[in-house]
């Protein structure tokens, strides 16, 4: 497990799966500073001396309303910078399970404007509203669903 230091950007994201091995995803608001009317997995920063799986836990919670119930696995940790002026952050994503109704997310509406499953067949629907080459979101749920259920 990466062990963030003193003065490093943080976030994680978590890739959740239903019972058909679909993956979640959501649409962050037209007016939001990074990512705009993009879709995105589940995540976000992590908030100092939070531990990396206190934040996803926390931010699962926040953004769908679902608890945390496991973590399958790192699925890796990536470096991006955002577009917002705070420089560069590292990513841990996870495959994870979670407990709760999947089919009524409780979004945040002030951030995130839809939702949705994506299976094979929809993943270049994560690619909308993305510069070329913006392939995160895209190719880390290709991966987990070519793998099949993790």
């Amino acid at each position: 497990m990466p062990e963030p230091a003193d003065g490093e950007l943080w976030t994680v994201g978590a890739v959740i799966l239903d019972a058909r091995g679909h993956a979640f995803a959501q649409r962050r608001s037209p007016d939001r500073r990074l990512f705009p009317d993009t879709w995105d997995i589940v995540g976000g920063h992590v908030e100092p001396g939070e531990t990396l799986l206190a934040a996803l836990a926390r931010e699962i919670t926040e953004e769908t309303g679902w608890r945390l119930s496991r973590v399958r696995r790192l699925l890796g940790v990536s470096t991006w910078t955002g577009d917002d002026g705070l420089g560069q952050r590292h990513e841990a994503d996870f495959l994870i399970d979670v407990a709760g109704d999947l089919d009524r997310p409780q979004l945040e509406w002030a951030k995130h404007s839809d939702f949705g499953w994506f299976g094979p067949g929809d993943l270049h629907r994560l690619r909308e509203n993305r510069a070329p080459g913006e392939c995160l979101i895209h190719d880390l749920v290709a991966d987990v669903l070519s793998a099949g259920r993790g």
